[in-house]
């Protein structure tokens, strides 16, 4: 995906970036620029769309590919949430947790 960048009157190349489920149990996710932190009930993953969060249960990494930019997650999901910069506090709440 070609992005046009105003400002800078260029062309950047964007990575594509898909969120596939199966059953809740099974996320497959590309654009995956790299895994902030991880454990079995949280990944944070910056993505070429910004930050997402993955919350759930038993969840583990089934597989890891940042060349390629694919992450393969299995365990119960319970929530996927982009962090925005119009979402300040709940970044900044996450943010400051992980680096305390």
């Amino acid at each position: 995906m070609d992005v046009y960048e105003k400002n800078q009157g260029i062309r950047t190349q964007q990575a594509e970036h898909n969120v596939k489920v199966w059953n809740r149990r099974n996320l497959e996710i590309s654009g995956v620029k790299e895994v902030d932190s991880f454990d079995s009930e949280e990944f944070l993953l910056q993505t070429s769309m910004g930050y997402l969060v993955i919350r759930g249960q038993n969840l583990q990494m089934k597989n890891l590919d940042l060349e390629a930019g694919i992450v393969a997650i299995k365990g119960k999901v319970y929530e996927m949430t982009y962090l925005d910069e119009h979402q300040g506090e709940k970044a900044k709440g996450l943010f400051s947790k992980l680096f305390k």
